[in-house]
């Protein structure tokens, strides 16, 4: 994992956000509220929540582009849990927080890479990467 991720506030603008990942060279970064996660934002969500609804960048609060409903893991528990709910939510990054569910890290697909090797790592992507069928109306 990637320890102490930086968090930005919810009332953080969208400049604000997308000026920190840039300087962290980073695709998403954590929402914490009071020193509690309370959500994260990605690159998408900066510009199909943010950009592709019009709203202005330099007003628009993180908060109403973030993602509040995350999974996360903790820091005691296993790298394949982590890589397990990657696969089943589809996502790239995932929180790390203490038992005292505090903050310590993020670990991404490139951590668990780098960790475990081409064999979960490539599964995980596979996973990862398949379109979700939405039921139709």
């Amino acid at each position: 994992m990637t320890p102490h991720a930086e968090c930005v506030s919810p009332d953080a603008s969208l400049v604000d956000a997308a000026q920190r990942m840039r300087a962290l060279d980073v695709g998403a970064l954590p929402i914490c509220d009071n020193d509690r996660l309370a959500g994260i934002v990605t690159d998408r969500d900066l510009a199909i929540r943010g950009v592709a609804e019009g709203r202005d960048p330099r007003t628009t609060p993180v908060r109403a582009v973030m993602s509040p409903h995350l999974a996360y893991i903790f820091d005691d528990q296993e790298v394949e849990e982590a890589a397990r709910l990657m696969e089943v939510k589809q996502i790239r990054r995932l929180p790390v927080l203490s038992r005292a569910k505090r903050l310590v890290g993020i670990v991404s697909l490139g951590d668990i890479a780098v960790e475990t090797g081409i064999a979960l790592s490539g599964e995980v992507l596979k996973e990862i990467s398949q379109p979700v069928h939405h039921a139709e109306a």
